[in-house]
């Protein structure tokens, strides 16, 4: 029997005549750009994160891209970020000419050790980026009060975290903006790119919106260089189907870790640490062992479908040598790179 690891068209075939019918929608519309669908789902998903705004964009690093843009990050400025994360973290950084810096994770949540933050900061220090990896969020408490003592912005990158919470608060509902992913994998995906800004903040609301469009308003003048960065209608109206089960499949997917947490008890195992006062909504369950790749390569024989997330830490890839790292500087994601 094969096993695989995400399997979409199970999910779809459960939601198919509302899915294939909120499309259709559109096409009879045919208001694919920015349209009514768009508009109801930037609503919903504002409310459901508990913020006042929330901004469609075209993916994930679009969202992270725009939020840096609209807080003035720009060429020289450093930004502290965790290496352990997917690329588009750092890349996004990168992108508008400034440097990531990175600093080592949490062992147990593998989020960002905020006890290692202040020492990182300089005078061009602009931002922290936390990451709410694999469905739980950073510590945040911690990062708002280093955020607030130095004048630094916080974009919290919560594209694996939609629905998770930090003592009763929302993933991205702590930062000046929280930055989503609507990637066919993540716990809420469309049928190709998406993504999302949420933020309290109108001022900055308003700037993505102006800067999604090419930085026009109104249409054809140009106040500011902005990305041509729109949801799509089509995706914004999967979306809005799915949201109304999210909740209930990440409940399934907290029932499945439990499984999962009791099955690999005397394994010896490592099984995710979610910390008393989060609630992850398990992106992905992520285990450690010391033979990584040997039972991997296991699993592929039985046909069970598996995946490292990451294998490299981002202060050792190939684009990053300039920045100077060495082997050995941030053990802990290092070590979790190794091993998870």
């Amino acid at each position: 029997m094969k096993v695989p690891l995400l399997d979409l068209k199970a999910q779809y075939d459960s939601i198919k005549n509302e899915v294939d019918q909120s499309i259709r929608d559109v096409l009879d519309n045919s208001s694919f750009i920015l349209g009514p669908h768009v508009k109801k789902l930037e609503e919903d998903i504002a409310v459901y994160s508990q913020t006042k705004y929330a901004i469609g964009v075209a993916s994930g690093t679009d969202a992270l891209l725009l939020s840096l843009m609209a807080l003035n990050v720009g060429p020289g400025d450093e930004v502290i970020t965790s290496p352990y994360t997917f690329f588009a973290t750092a890349g996004s950084i990168s992108r508008l000419g400034a440097i990531p810096v990175f600093v080592d994770i949490n062992p147990k949540t593998y989020n960002i050790n905020p006890e290692l933050i202040e020492k990182k900061i300089t005078k061009k220090t602009k931002a922290i980026i936390p990451v709410h990896l694999y469905g739980q969020c950073a510590e945040m408490d911690a990062i708002l009060d280093i955020a607030k003592k130095h004048n630094l912005k916080v974009v919290e990158d919560a594209a694996q975290s939609i629905g998770a919470e930090y003592k009763n608060r929302k993933a991205g509902s702590m930062g000046n903006a929280g930055c989503l992913s609507f990637f066919p994998s993540k716990n809420l995906g469309c049928y190709g790119d998406g993504g999302m800004v949420v933020t309290n903040d109108e001022g900055l609301a308003e700037k993505i919106r102006v800067l999604r469009v090419h930085g026009s308003k109104p249409k054809y003048f140009h106040s500011v260089i902005g990305l041509n960065s729109r949801l799509d209608s089509i995706q914004a109206a999967i979306l809005n189907v799915k949201l109304k089960y999210l909740d209930k499949w990440s409940d399934g997917r907290r029932i499945n870790a439990g499984k999962y947490d009791e099955f690999f008890k005397d394994a010896g195992v490592v099984t995710p640490y979610i910390e008393p006062y989060n609630k992850s909504v398990y992106n992905q369950y992520i285990i450690r062992v010391k033979k990584r790749d040997e039972l991997q390569k296991y699993l592929k024989e039985k046909e069970i479908g598996s995946a490292l997330y990451y294998p490299l830490s981002l202060h050792l890839q190939e684009c990053y040598k300039d920045l100077g790292y060495k082997q050995g500087e941030l053990p802990e994601s290092e070590k979790a790179a190794n091993e998870t």
